[in-house]
């Protein structure tokens, strides 16, 4: 089965996070809020997976479908799903961060707690 959606690294994540005007991206974390208390990245929009029934009808209202969406979760899987779900929503510039924020704690900025 071929993904519906593209990929970023960390590094690659690093790199537009420092260089890209953040208006040009959305920035969603599907994380749940515990997780996000725990370690966050700037510009990160929580659509926390569990309360998918509640934030599930508004997403067309609160994201761009055509803006480049990076998706993060702990390690890249919930992320996936979400990635997924866009994509067959008419999203059309959607990419999984792989690795997820604690790929990014490890490799990118160890400032950021691993949990």
């Amino acid at each position: 089965m071929s993904e519906i959606f593209a990929q970023i690294t960390v590094e690659e994540l690093g790199r537009q996070l420092a260089e890209t005007n953040a208006e040009k991206l959305q920035l969603v974390d599907v994380r749940e809020p515990h997780e996000i208390e725990l370690a966050a990245l700037p510009g990160f929009v929580a659509f926390p997976l569990s309360e998918f029934a509640e934030w599930s009808g508004e997403i067309d209202a609160r994201l761009d479908r055509d803006k480049e969406t990076l998706v993060l979760c702990h390690h890249g899987v919930r992320s996936a799903q979400m990635c997924h779900w866009l994509a067959e929503r008419g999203f059309t510039n959607v990419k999984n961060i792989v690795g997820g924020i604690d790929a990014y704690s490890m490799v990118v900025d160890r400032s950021v707690p691993r949990y």
